[in-house]
């Protein structure tokens, strides 16, 4: 906005979407909140007519998302947003998304160290939405200056990221600071409906089930001339397993996560498989399919694909002893007595920044940053064993020092960026069998 306002406020009648039209009856029981595991509580809303001050750091498509959520929580809550900072390696990103979200064109910070600047402004609240591979520097940056943060998932690429997260969520917990991963059906009515009728013994313990994201491939970025090999990555993140994580874990844990909540539990072990076919750019696979073992014989297939012109279904399904789910669909099962979560929002997206927000205000902040970084890892070790054709165990990763995988990190890494001493992997999938470290 240009205008006699301070710059880049954002007033709370500014969005298509009014206060009246989203603001809810929010009161929950105390039995109500530990079910579902949701702050939303008049008594708990701080009053209204604040400046949220807020910094984004990578500027795609779903920090624009991330960022156009948060105004929206910021109004349903009464409060109004400033955007200080938009940080983005390439100035044309970060340009254009001043130019989309009508913003003053001098708050873009532009380079690979922009997110340094950002973490020594003004802004209170960060929106982390940079390739996965840079989540656990930034996010570390970010708790030592103090910051509450959302972050996008997935929250890593490899164990040593993983395990550097968690550890930065712990200090995050010390410092009183709030961590919300984008896991956003967590926050989705019917989601929230099946896991408390499960947990209420609806169908009984969870024998098995089935995890999938088949789609197609998102977006392919093809180089171009003057492009450095950084450059070339960056600009086609999505399609390196060194940035992205690969599909499996950039899309797929999505579902994975679904499958961790409803159980109660991680997977132990991981045997997976997968290959490529069509792919036509970057170095990861078009298919992976997954054992993801939970113990006490409880076993989930996970199965995800990126390939055009093929039959498409996202979603979950679990069978227990005394009935079935579908993760936002239909349960078939015993009557059971749960008290239905009531929302500020029908949109999950919007809901878990009203969480975000709230949780700040009131001085309870909210931190996820475990459960985000278990269901990354639990992504990370089943295309750890797709790759490597080898059984990949949950303590590989978490504590067996001894393990191949247990130090594993991708390279080029995020401080391989920020040196500029970036070499392009080849472009071509890992073969299972080969030496286990040289794409795992």
């Amino acid at each position: 906005m240009q205008n006699n306002t301070p710059h880049n406020i954002i007033q709370p009648t500014s969005s298509s979407l009014t206060r009246r039209k989203f603001l809810r009856d929010t009161a929950l029981t105390a039995a109500s909140i530990g079910a579902f595991g949701i702050l939303s509580s008049k008594a708990q809303t701080p009053a209204p007519g604040k400046t949220l001050k807020v910094a984004v750091i990578g500027c795609g498509g779903r920090s624009r998302g991330a960022l156009s959520n948060f105004k929206d929580a910021a109004m349903i809550l009464g409060h109004q947003v400033e955007v200080v900072a938009l940080c983005d390696v390439f100035q044309d990103k970060a340009q254009g998304m001043a130019a989309g979200q009508k913003l003053d064109p001098s708050i873009c910070l532009v380079g690979v160290d922009s997110y340094k600047k950002a973490a020594a402004s003004d802004a209170e609240f960060i929106i982390l939405a940079t390739p996965p591979n840079f989540r656990p520097i930034h996010f570390d940056a970010m708790v030592k200056a103090g910051k509450h943060c959302f972050l996008e998932k997935p929250l890593a690429v490899d164990p040593v990221g993983a395990r550097a997260i968690i550890a930065s969520g712990e200090v995050a917990k010390q410092k009183g600071l709030a961590a919300v991963v984008g896991t956003q059906r967590r926050y989705e009515k019917i989601y929230l409906i099946n896991k408390a009728k499960i947990d209420a013994g609806a169908i009984g313990p969870i024998l098995g089930g089935v995890v999938q994201w088949n789609s197609r491939v998102p977006w392919v970025r093809d180089r171009q001339a003057g492009w450095s090999d950084a450059d070339y990555m960056l600009r086609n993140w999505l399609n390196f397993t060194e940035l992205s994580g690969d599909h499996i874990v950039e899309q797929h844990m999505h579902n994975i996560d679904v499958a961790n909540w409803f159980i109660g539990r991680n997977p132990v072990a991981f045997l997976g498989m997968g290959g490529r076919a069509r792919r036509v750019t970057g170095n990861q696979y078009d298919f992976f399919n997954c054992d993801l073992d939970y113990g006490n014989g409880v076993h989930i297939q996970s199965m995800c694909r990126q390939i055009g012109g093929t039959y498409n279904r996202i979603g979950e399904f679990f069978r227990g002893t005394e009935g079935e789910v579908n993760g936002n669909g239909r349960l078939i099962g015993k009557e059971v007595a749960i008290q239905e979560p009531k929302l500020d929002s029908a949109d999950p997206y919007t809901q878990e920044h009203v969480e975000f927000i709230r949780g700040v205000l009131a001085g309870k902040p909210l931190n996820t940053i475990k459960q985000g970084a278990d269901a990354t890892l639990s992504a990370i070790g089943a295309r750890i064993s797709a790759y490597t054709g080898q059984v990949v165990r949950w303590s590989d990763m978490t504590e067996n020092t001894k393990s191949p995988f247990y130090a594993l990190q991708l390279s080029p890494t995020a401080l391989d960026f920020e040196a500029g001493t970036v070499v392009l992997p080849a472009e071509t999938p890992p073969l299972p069998g080969e030496p286990w470290g040289k794409k795992a």
